[in-house]
């Protein structure tokens, strides 16, 4: 079985109605390569395809919390936080974080990072 990239899934089926998932694959994917301009860009377009999705939210306030921008990272983690979102601090998302030793790495220095500047407590 040949599995697409979430930019082909998007292209070729771009009705489809959990297309919010490939763009919050790309974002992920754009923030863990610190291309966060880039990152926001796909998370936002994540979250308004479906914004019941909290986890794309919490994605969101790192990526602004990585660039300074606070306030609007404080908006999304409220909201996170409404919608119902775990975790709720950077130990507790760290031990749901899974994935190759380089990624782990790269979240380091990229998400776990921004939900820090974000304000999101270590415990």
């Amino acid at each position: 079985m040949r599995f697409r990239s979430p930019e082909q899934s998007i292209r070729l089926s771009p009705r489809d109605p959990n297309i919010f998932f490939f763009y919050y694959l790309i974002g992920r994917t754009r923030l863990l390569q610190s291309r966060t301009d880039e990152a926001i860009g796909w998370f936002e377009k994540a979250r308004n395809a479906n914004p019941a999705y909290p986890f794309v939210r919490f994605l969101l306030a790192s990526a602004y919390g990585l660039k300074g921008e606070t306030e609007r990272a404080a908006a999304e983690l409220a909201e996170y936080r409404r919608l119902g979102g775990a975790p709720t601090s950077i130990t507790r998302a760290k031990k749901g974080a899974m994935g190759l030793p380089k990624v782990r790495a790269l979240s380091e220095t990229t998400f776990f990072a921004g939900l820090r500047k974000a304000g999101v407590p270590e415990e």
